[in-house]
């Protein structure tokens, strides 16, 4: 059974860790906590969100943030998703992001949640559809530069 704890600065070391190669770090994290591989200092920027470390008897499964995007307190983003690669196909990615709408919606109040995800990282937008994210047309659609690639964003949305 998985549960929901708040992270501990001591979870960097093991979050960190799940990427092990250039491009599936750059897949949950956009470069945006800095260039693989990071150090445990580089993840501390994450002090800012609500961030939460999933678990099992076995150990820990996945990692996630949450964040107001705007002014309005009805929605939260997740952010920054990652799961260890062992338990990747087994189900602890639906069953986690489940975990974390149950907190957006029922504890946090939140009308929404939303993500983004790149549309290279077909399995983690798959996940997101299975829990039940709606895909929403955007007038334009965010891109980052990454690894003398362009990767384009799609947002997506669930509503209570």
């Amino acid at each position: 059974m998985l549960r929901l704890r708040p992270y501990k600065k001591e979870d960097a070391e093991v979050i960190i860790s799940w990427s092990q190669d250039e491009r599936s770090f750059y897949q949950w994290s956009a470069g945006v906590m800095g260039n693989y591989p990071i150090t445990k200092n580089e993840f501390s920027f994450i002090d800012n969100l609500l961030a939460f470390t999933a678990f099992d008897e076995n150990g820990m499964v996945g990692f996630f943030t949450l964040r107001n995007p705007g002014e309005s307190v009805d929605e939260l983003r997740f952010g920054f998703v990652i799961i260890n690669p062992q338990c990747r196909g087994s189900g602890k990615g639906k069953e986690m992001l489940e975990l974390g709408l149950k907190y957006a919606f029922e504890i946090y109040r939140a009308k929404k949640a939303s993500l983004g995800v790149f549309e290279n990282n077909e399995p983690a937008y798959y996940c997101y559809k299975a829990v039940g994210f709606k895909d929403v047309e955007l007038e334009r659609i965010e891109s980052y530069k990454v690894l003398n690639e362009e990767w384009k964003c799609k947002e997506l949305v669930i509503e209570k």
